[in-house]
């Protein structure tokens, strides 16, 4: 099961993430999701867990829990949605005009 969490504080690392989760089961993956250029926390990641029903527990028990200073926010992950808006091609993704 896949899990946002949102709400961290700026010092929380992939391993505080994980170590907080463990507790309700095994962690595929703990992520904090970073900035691309500056390389600080955005203030929320992605945990995986083995089993939904781990993954339930984790939500009911640290949803609103303090790590490091921040009231955690925990739900199920949406999955990520296509973009299919997006215009490929010239400046701005605009047509060109013709006169």
């Amino acid at each position: 099961m896949n899990l946002y969490v949102g709400n961290l504080s700026k010092d929380v690392s992939d391993d505080d993430l994980r170590q907080a989760f463990e507790v309700y089961g095994p962690v595929k993956s703990a992520t904090v999701i970073k900035d691309r250029y500056s390389g600080e926390s955005r203030g929320f990641g992605f945990v995986e867990m083995d089993k939904k029903a781990e993954g339930v527990e984790a939500i009911s028990g640290l949803n609103g829990q303090d790590v490091k200073g921040r009231g955690l926010v925990v739900s199920e992950a949406r999955p990520k949605k296509k973009n299919n808006n997006r215009r490929g091609g010239g400046p701005g993704g605009r047509q060109r005009r013709r006169y």
